[in-house]
């Protein structure tokens, strides 16, 4: 019997790649099980395309979501203004080229990020202001048929996997 692989931010295992250098570690025991059984693939996004640690924080614009981004009506910039469209972009296309090449058809992504939001994603004020949508890797993600759930959807996840 095959078992799902599921891709993950490499950021919910403690991996300092967040914009601020930090990570932020998801505990659930569903977690370790799934290490044990060799079922995580650990991407970055943001790193994969070309991105440093630490970084400015960044945000779709205009209140607009990755799927957006992906058909060029948004843009991603930093608090600074620089813009980082392309970067998020070609993050997105090797997490999904990397899920791909292993056989992942479920994504555990971390919530809030203009890369792997799935429940919510910020405005693009920089003012903490949240709206649903998803980042940039989680719509092509989805848009390619990969289950994608967010940390504060983790019991969610371990139903999903349960039933394949």
């Amino acid at each position: 019997m095959t078992v799902s692989k599921i891709l993950i931010s490499a950021c919910l295992l403690g991996h300092a790649v967040r914009y601020d250098g930090k990570g932020k570690p998801l505990a659930h025991p569903a977690i370790d099980q799934w290490r044990e059984e060799g079922r995580l693939v650990t991407i970055c996004p943001e790193l994969a395309g070309g991105m440093s640690v630490p970084r400015p924080p960044a945000e779709i614009e205009n209140g607009m979501t990755g799927a957006d981004v992906l058909a060029g009506r948004a843009r991603v910039v930093e608090i600074t203004g620089g813009e980082v469209t392309e970067a998020f972009i070609a993050g997105a296309y090797r997490a999904l080229e990397f899920a791909q090449a292993h056989g992942c058809t479920h994504a555990l992504l971390i919530d809030g990020s203009p890369s792997c939001g799935s429940g919510f994603i910020y405005d693009g004020s920089f003012a903490g202001k949240r709206h649903a949508g998803n980042g940039v890797t989680a719509a092509l993600l989805e848009n390619a048929g990969i289950i994608v759930r967010s940390d504060r959807q983790m019991d969610e996840m371990v139903d999903i996997l349960a039933r394949v």
